[in-house]
């Protein structure tokens, strides 16, 4: 299985202050460095206010490079409506077939996200599912008559047909997230879990996949960590506590257990079990001196993990 793992890494942070030929160069080194595509997260509003469309963010990246691929790590699907989604993914397949992965999931760091667009937060799993089951028969090409506790649909259609070659990955930590997963998923993405309760939440999907008649299913499950990388210990655990407390206001403290830092051996030992666990799209939020580092430092890890 090692042979198949999937590198993803996160957006370099300087990338979009550059000038486009620097742009193509960067992109080009994270390939050269063994990187299968690049990542990045989506929020309408996020803390204070910040975010990033994920769709559009995407969309540029993958017209960068010819051959990575690219994957929103996590779509706060419940806030939208499944219809411009699946047009989204159309359009995605034409402007880069077989090159995006796309990640979903219900948000929950920031409950007034979600407030604030409208939705509330008590029925995010709820909506979706019906999002979820809605996209995949419109990917699918059919014509869809639905009608549901949020959507209301009849006869809606997307052409062109995008049918199995994006692959939906699942986020969240809850087991309802892991039966969202088994349901409507192609994987499921860990973050902030240990091995155990990775290789617990594995063997959930598989169980509820069974039940569903998906058991069958080629997964392509994934772990999605931040990390730290310096030449020690104290000054790799000081770059990744600084980045995580400016992004998420929380004291590093409350992550530091699932938060790998050091060299890039040491971090590739950290994540090994996860690979062993069955883990085939290994996302990594690297931090660094700067993006260079990142992706000498990610050449390391994936080089490794690879040639277990």
């Amino acid at each position: 299985m090692t042979n198949e793992l999937k590198i993803g890494l996160a957006t370099p942070v300087d990338l979009w202050s550059m000038s486009i030929d620097a742009k193509h160069r960067m992109l080009e080194d994270a390939w050269a460095a063994g990187v299968n595509h690049i990542f990045m997260a989506d929020h309408v509003s996020f803390r204070d206010g910040s975010g990033t469309d994920g769709f559009v963010e995407i969309a540029a990246l993958s017209q960068l490079h010819a051959e990575m691929s690219v994957m929103i790590s996590i779509y706060l699907l419940p806030l939208r409506h499944p219809l411009p989604v699946a047009r989204q993914l159309a359009t995605m397949h034409k402007i880069a077939s077989g090159r995006m992965l796309f990640g979903v999931g219900i948000g929950g760091e920031d409950r007034h996200e979600v407030e604030i667009c409208g939705v509330d937060p008590r029925t995010r799993g709820r909506r979706t599912n019906e999002c979820l089951e809605i996209v995949r028969r419109l990917m699918l090409g059919e014509s869809v008559d639905f009608e549901g506790e949020f959507f209301n649909l009849s006869q809606a259609r997307i052409k062109p047909t995008v049918g199995n070659s994006i692959p939906i990955i699942v986020g969240g930590r809850s087991n309802a997230a892991l039966v969202r997963t088994a349901r409507f998923g192609d994987g499921w993405i860990g973050v902030w879990c240990s091995v155990r309760r990775y290789r617990q939440a594995l063997a959930l999907v598989q169980q509820a996949a069974s039940e569903t008649g998906r058991g069958k299913t080629d997964w392509l499950h994934g772990y999605q960590p931040w990390v730290g990388v310096a030449d020690s210990r104290e000054e790799a655990r000081k770059l990744v506590a600084e980045a995580m407390e400016d992004f998420y206001h929380v004291p590093f403290e409350k992550f530091e257990r699932y938060v790998p830092y050091g060299t890039p051996d040491d971090v590739a030992n950290d994540l090994a079990p996860f690979v062993d666990a069955g883990c085939s799209i290994m996302n990594l939020k690297v931090v660094a001196g700067n993006d260079s580092h990142s992706i000498a430092a990610t050449k390391i890890i994936a080089q490794s993990l690879r040639n277990r």
